[in-house]
């Protein structure tokens, strides 16, 4: 006889518990006092689960805007049309909920997170304008523009994150700040 049973959490679980967990300690504590031990321990699994699901105490904040970036990624590659930049930022913006990070931009001075969101927030920057620029390049724009541009869209996308964040990211949608900021970055 056979069961097809599981051990431990299931692994959304497990990773929802986990950036539960470090949030909690890094209110109570804050980030650079907090131990990926002590963020194991609280969220009842071993500090190897913890390598499960991140990388770093870091990647707890940034998880769900990687998981877009990611996307974001993967849609634009090869990509010629700049309209499609757009439409992309659309959909990576589309349905985000309130998370870790959120929760942090929110609180970065109780959880001692505000150079930390700083230095991380500009590497998506970077991640999200090396995307963008080939884009710009394929639809025939020159490399300085395309380069420019593509980082007006990166700091864009990173802005209206902490915008929709401090105004408020259980009431109000990414979307319409996304839009918002993107309008700004595409102005000539």
């Amino acid at each position: 006889m056979t069961t097809d049973s599981r051990v431990g959490r299931p692994r959304a679980s497990s990773r929802e518990t986990l950036a539960e967990a470090a949030c909690e300690l890094f209110l109570e504590q804050g980030f650079d006092s907090t131990t990926i031990a002590e963020i194991a321990r609280r969220a009842g699994v071993s500090r190897s689960s913890f390598f499960n699901y991140f990388a770093s105490k870091s990647a707890v904040l940034w998880s769900g805007l990687d998981e877009r970036i990611d996307r974001l990624e993967d849609e634009l590659a090869g990509e010629s049309d700049a309209a499609a930049v757009s439409a992309a930022f659309d959909r990576l913006a589309r349905g985000f909920a309130p998370d870790s990070l959120a929760l942090a931009i929110v609180n970065e001075a109780t959880m001692g997170v505000r150079d930390e969101l700083a230095r991380e927030a500009a590497l998506r920057s970077a991640r999200v304008a090396a995307v963008v620029a080939p884009v710009f390049e394929a639809a025939g724009v020159a490399r300085l523009e395309a380069d420019v541009r593509a980082a007006g869209w990166g700091g864009a996308l990173l802005a209206a994150v902490a915008a929709w964040a401090r105004d408020g990211a259980g009431r109000v949608e990414l979307e319409a700040f996304v839009r918002r900021a993107v309008q700004v970055a595409a102005r000539p």
